[in-house]
């Protein structure tokens, strides 16, 4: 669904709750993760938080959206999620999307596209794809430049650091081979 197809006040709820995904993503940046944050609302409160933990738990199953999908279903005291919104920074991947449609879900905000996993409309619809027992509703594009802004910031220091570490890497080889020739030398002496 168009942003300008909805009214103001849902507009105005679509930015308050895409925050809250967004600090969600902070947390996870916090951490070193990958900044994805997810939050899931029902009758006007957030009943599941979660953020990108992946490398933290060692799982592909930490993602921002099945960790606010599980917390969500236990508050509600069921497996489906039905009068449901879920706000997420980043367009949810395969999985996710998958979840999400088992979830029953009404309704996804999306921040920010994801051209190499998204499932939400960029790669693939599996959210809206008719073949599936049920269909979400998509707003895309909510807090669209924020949503980016943190990934960007996350992936440029990733390379620095990344970078640093492969100079640090070389420099630490370079330093044992001249020693091991050095050592080498003295034993033809």
């Amino acid at each position: 669904m168009e942003l300008n197809a909805l009214s103001p006040e849902q507009q105005k709820l679509d930015l308050k709750y895409m925050k809250a995904a967004l600090k969600q993503a902070e947390k996870a940046l916090a951490i070193g993760e990958v900044p994805i944050g997810a939050v899931i609302v029902y009758d006007g409160r957030i009943i599941g938080r979660g953020y990108n933990r992946r490398n933290t738990d060692h799982t592909t199953l930490a993602h921002a959206e099945i960790t606010a999908i599980r917390k969500a279903c236990k508050k509600m005291g069921d497996w489906r999620l039905e009068g449901c919104t879920l706000y997420c920074t980043l367009e949810p991947c395969p999985m996710c999307a998958g979840a999400l449609v088992q979830s029953r879900i009404d309704r996804v905000v999306i921040g920010a596209a994801s051209p190499k996993s998204g499932c939400g409309g960029t790669l693939l619809n599996i959210l809206q794809n008719e073949d599936f027992n049920h269909q979400a509703e998509i707003t895309a594009g909510v807090m669209q430049e924020a949503c980016t802004e943190i990934l960007q910031r996350f992936f440029k220091a990733l390379r620095v650091r990344n970078k640093a570490e492969k100079k640090a890497r070389r420099a630490a080889e370079a330093a044992m081979m001249a020693k091991k020739d050095a050592e080498a030398a003295s034993n033809t002496l």
